[in-house]
């Protein structure tokens, strides 16, 4: 790798291109840190591992009509509204699932995801058959790829998740009372199941503007490592949003930085290994829960017991 080039698009100085690629990758680990927060404190972490899979045969349908159609299905607007739709789809399932069946919600989501999964490897085999270039343009979408990203799509990308994190911006107050006590919440008034569906629709919303980014499998790393890693130095729900988006950024930033001076390196992986580094340090350095400070904690108390 070329640390020069690395550092250049660092500090957005390696060209128009890097420097939106850079950014529009910023502004989606700030929403998914975000809206992660959120979910986390609902209690509804796994609900992103669903959404993020089912976007997969949507993701192919796509690309699927848009080759038999038009000869080119790397179009990224058209390829995002399938993964929208398919991942939609998933979400309703499990909600459906939750709530007509006897079947507990980390069993729904289990099922829907392997189920969506499934059918998005075998239409992954159809695309294979057709004189369209076969899978070309589809790779980057599974463990993300910032290196051959077109400018409209890095523009799209970049608007996208600023539109997403502006929704969770003017929706934090009743994701933050809906999120630790949905009684009370609904007594003074908000709609609780209304603030639910809006927090898993940006959610969605996240995941498909994360694909080209981080890809379907990965993209799920940034809506939960970033906020578990906040929850070590804060135990304020908006300090923890606001710390999770800036630590999403981050890592976001950085690994679009290194994919693009390194075109070898997947751009999703990147990121995960990123924020897991900033994760295991809060876990040892923490000053509130870290292993550090527990141990310091209970050498303390066996002193003062000794004493």
């Amino acid at each position: 790798m070329d640390m020069s080039a690395f550092l250049a698009a660092l500090t957005f100085t390696a060209g128009y291109n890097t420097a939106l690629v850079c950014l529009g990758a910023a502004l989606l680990g700030a929403a998914a840190g975000g809206i992660g927060s959120f979910v986390m404190l609902r209690k509804r972490a796994l609900m992103s591992d669903a959404v993020s899979h089912a976007t997969l045969p949507g993701l192919v349908l796509a690309f699927i009509g848009m080759a038999l159609t038009t000869g080119d299905g790397r179009f990224l607007p058209g390829l995002m509204v399938g993964a929208a739709l398919t991942a939609f789809l998933g979400l309703y399932a499990v909600d459906w699932l939750t709530r007509r069946t006897r079947l507990p919600e980390d069993s729904a989501i289990g099922a829907v995801l392997s189920s969506f999964f499934g059918l998005g490897v075998v239409l992954l085999t159809v695309v294979q058959s057709l004189e369209t270039g076969g899978q070309a343009g589809l790779e980057g979408f599974l463990l993300g790829s910032t290196a051959s990203m077109l400018r409209s799509e890095a523009i799209t990308i970049a608007v996208a998740a600023a539109a997403t994190g502006l929704g969770v911006i003017l929706l934090r107050r009743a994701f933050t009372i809906v999120s630790f006590d949905p009684n009370y919440a609904a007594s003074i008034g908000i709609p609780v199941r209304r603030t639910d569906l809006a927090m898993l629709l940006i959610l969605l919303l996240v995941t498909v503007i994360g694909l080209r980014v981080a890809g379907l499998v990965l993209i799920v790393a940034l809506t939960i490592i970033p906020p578990a890693t906040a929850r070590f130095w804060t135990d304020d729900a908006g300090r923890m949003a606001v710390l999770s988006a800036a630590i999403g950024a981050a890592a976001a930033h950085a690994g679009a930085a290194l994919s693009a001076s390194g075109p070898s390196l997947p751009t999703g992986a990147v990121i995960v290994l990123i924020s897991f580094g900033v994760f295991a340090l809060s876990l040892v350095a923490s000053p509130r829960r870290g292993l550090v400070a527990a141990a310091l904690s209970r050498r303390s108390a066996r002193r003062s017991v000794a004493r």
